[in-house]
C-alpha cells in the first residue's frame, strides 16, 4: 500500500539496535488490539465517504502518471516509463479515508490525498533512463502533479460569485 522512506539510525541507535538484538534476550509481547476490533476499524474508515470530486481529483492525479493517457502532462510522457495502476488509486482513496478519520474529520479532502500521494505513488512510478540519468525522481514527479492539479481550481471555490459572496 505505501512504501515509507526510511533513513539510515543514528550511530547510538544504530548500536542500541546490535546490542539488543544479537544477543539472548526475552521480550514480553502484550496484544494491544485484537483480530476483531481491527476488522471493526477497518470497517469504520470504509465508511468515511470521499464525495464524487474528491475521488475523481485521485483518479485524475493517478492517471496523469501513465505516460499512454492523452491527458497526462508532456513530463509524464517524456521521463515515465510505467505509471501507477488501478490499485494506486483504491489505495489512495483507503488511506486518505484512514487519515480523515485518524484527525476526527467526517470526510475525506484533497488535503488526505495530496499528503499521501507521494507514499502510495512513489513505487508504483517507475521514471525512464532519461528521468533517471538526470536525477528526477518518483517524489519529484508527483511533487509536480501535485502542483499542476489544483484542488480548488474547479467547482464552488472556483465560481468567482460564490468568491463573491465569500469576500462580501
Amino acid at each position: 500500500m505505501f512504501k515509507v522512506l526510511i533513513g539510515y539510525p543514528t550511530y547510538e541507535e544504530e548500536l542500541d539496535i546490535a546490542t539488543k538484538t544479537t544477543g539472548e534476550f526475552n521480550v514480553d509481547v502484550n496484544s494491544v488490539i485484537g483480530a476483531g476490533e481491527i476488522l471493526a476499524l477497518q470497517k469504520v474508515v470504509r465508511r468515511i465517504p470521499a464525495a464524487e470530486p474528491i475521488v475523481k481529483y485521485a483518479l485524475d492525479l493517478v492517471r496523469a502518471t501513465r505516460p499512454l493517457e492523452s491527458a497526462s502532462p508532456q513530463l509524464v510522457k517524456d521521463r515515465v516509463a510505467w505509471g501507477a495502476g488501478p490499485r494506486a488509486v483504491q489505495f489512495l482513496i483507503v488511506a486518505a479515508k484512514a487519515r480523515a478519520a485518524l484527525r476526527g474529520n467526517l470526510h475525506v479532502s484533497t488535503d488526505d490525498i495530496r499528503a499521501l500521494a507521494a507514499p502510495v505513488l512513489r513505487h508504483r512510478v517507475v521514471t525512464n533512463f532519461a528521468a533517471q540519468a538526470e536525477g528526477y525522481t518518483p517524489d519529484k514527479l508527483i511533487a509536480d502533479l501535485l502542483d499542476m492539479h489544483d484542488p480548488h481550481g474547479g467547482g464552488l471555490l472556483g465560481d468567482s460569485r460564490v468568491n463573491k459572496m465569500i469576500n462580501a
